[in-house]
């Protein structure tokens, strides 16, 4: 072993400290192979350097395996690994606070509870205490990892609000929930996207090939459209997408939850209620006859009792489906959906938890207009049993032999 003057010793730690990862275990390996005789615990007695790196420096070395750094393992873990039940509280009360990005340009989703909020939730509603919970700041953090954002974008605050938008939300979150607890209940979210033009127009996107996908310059002429109708099982993920040929009428979408009742009612042979979260839109309203008249029929031929729960007007983009919607938007942006067979096959290739949807086509061509007159609404006006409170928001339909 040679005896290195401290001049020598501090130009070798120095340039030790300009390396990282293998190159600073090769570079003090090479030293020790030089200097000490490939003796590890010598270089750390004269040099300070750590000798289980020296070992291993050594040993990449001899048998030219270069070892890979695991840095993500090293630090603290996240609060949410250290504490997985902490993640499944937040996300079970932030859910039903949030919305979908309105224009579908990312996958964040945006909440109306705070961080502050959430802390003091998780106390009240999930028994946490106070000693327990990380601090405010922490919890926005783990609100970002998860996805839910707290953030304003255009059109993602609600221009106006209803003086009953509050209890509406309240009374969303407690029926929900009473439904997610019954075995013999079964929740849904329905709602119908913007219709799908059938073109070669640019949706926005981007892709990665070789040659740019050339679309039109103008949107001119007359163009086929689709309607895409969505039904989602919030509770298993399961999405059901109809595509009609026509227009988004009460019958197109009460004729979609039939062929998706008779698709899947072997499965829900123990369902007796029907709990379904939906928006007060012109065609699918509390006080559209023709829906109404539909729903009451729908209720009698399956035997089941139909709760109809409305978000409030303009937050619709809180219902749980149109997180699907923005899936699918993002998912074929960048391709040109000239042709049904098209839309219908990229439409099959998107995921939503992990499962593709049930992509079915409705060839029925639907009329717009078809209404009830007010003397023949009334014969089943009893059979609505409308909340006192909320009575447009909040209707249970139950059914007759």
């Amino acid at each position: 072993m040679l005896t290195l003057s401290k001049q020598y010793i501090a130009t070798l730690k120095n340039a030790a400290k300009k390396l990282t990862g293998a190159k600073r275990r090769a570079f003090e390996a090479q030293v020790t192979l030089d200097y000490f005789d490939s003796k590890a615990y010598l270089a750390e007695q004269a040099i300070g350097w750590d000798r289980k790196t020296i070992a291993l420096g050594l040993n990449e070395l001899r048998t030219g395996i270069v070892c890979v750094d695991n840095f993500k393992a090293r630090g603290n873990k996240k609060t949410e690994v250290k504490n997985p039940q902490m993640e499944v509280d937040i996300v079970a009360l932030a859910e039903p606070q949030s919305q979908t990005d309105p224009k579908f340009q990312t996958l964040f989703k945006y909440t109306r509870i705070t961080a502050k909020g959430m802390r003091i939730a998780l106390i009240i509603e999930k028994n946490w205490t106070d000693k327990d919970l990380p601090c405010e700041k922490t919890i926005g953090t783990i609100l970002n990892r998860l996805g839910y954002c707290l953030r304003r974008v255009q059109k993602a605050k609600p221009l106006k609000k209803i003086p009953e938008t509050d209890a509406i939300f309240d009374n969303l979150i407690k029926i929900n929930k009473a439904s997610d607890l019954r075995e013999d209940s079964l929740r849904i979210s329905i709602d119908t996207k913007a219709k799908v033009d059938l073109c070669d127009s640019s949706r926005g996107g981007t892709s990665r090939c070789r040659k740019a996908v050339k679309a039109n310059d103008h949107d001119m002429g007359f163009k086929d459209k689709l309607a895409p109708f969505g039904i989602l099982n919030v509770m298993t993920g399961l999405l059901t997408i109809l595509f009609g040929v026509s227009f988004e009428t009460s019958d197109f979408i009460v004729d979609g939850l039939e062929h998706w009742w008779n698709d899947n009612k072997e499965q829900y042979r123990h369902i007796k209620q029907l709990v379904i979260n939906l928006d007060n839109g012109p065609q699918n309203s509390s006080h559209r006859t023709q829906f109404m008249k539909r729903m009451i029929e729908f209720a009698d031929k399956n035997n089941l009792e139909i709760v109809l729960a409305y978000y409030p007007p303009y937050y619709s983009k809180y219902n749980a489906i149109e997180r699907c919607w923005g899936i699918l938007e993002n998912h074929w942006s960048a391709t040109l959906l000239n042709t049904i067979e098209t839309t219908l096959e990229w439409a099959k290739t998107m995921t939503w938890k992990g499962i593709s949807p049930v992509i079915k086509l409705v060839k029925i061509v639907y009329q717009k207009g078809v209404r009830m007159t007010k003397k023949a609404f009334n014969a089943l006006a009893n059979r609505i049993d409308r909340d006192a409170s909320l009575p447009k928001y909040y209707l249970t339909i139950r059914p007759q032999a």
